[in-house]
């Protein structure tokens, strides 16, 4: 008979404020983060170490 294993958790995902994507210089707001060329204005691509991927159509552009 197989041993039973316990229910596997879920994952936590970490909470990232919108407002950490943008930046206010010489009274202009300006943009942290590269938006998905895909889905358009307001998508933000996550920046990996080699790469940038977006997580909602899973675009992603190569770092040279």
């Amino acid at each position: 008979m197989a041993e039973k294993k316990g229910k596997r958790k879920k994952r936590q995902r970490r909470r990232v404020k919108k407002s950490s994507f943008y930046e206010v210089k010489e009274g202009k707001i300006v943009k942290k983060r590269q938006e998905c060329p895909k889905c358009g204005a307001g998508v933000f691509m996550a920046e990996h170490k080699d790469r940038y991927t977006c997580g909602r159509c899973g675009y992603t552009k190569w770092k040279k």
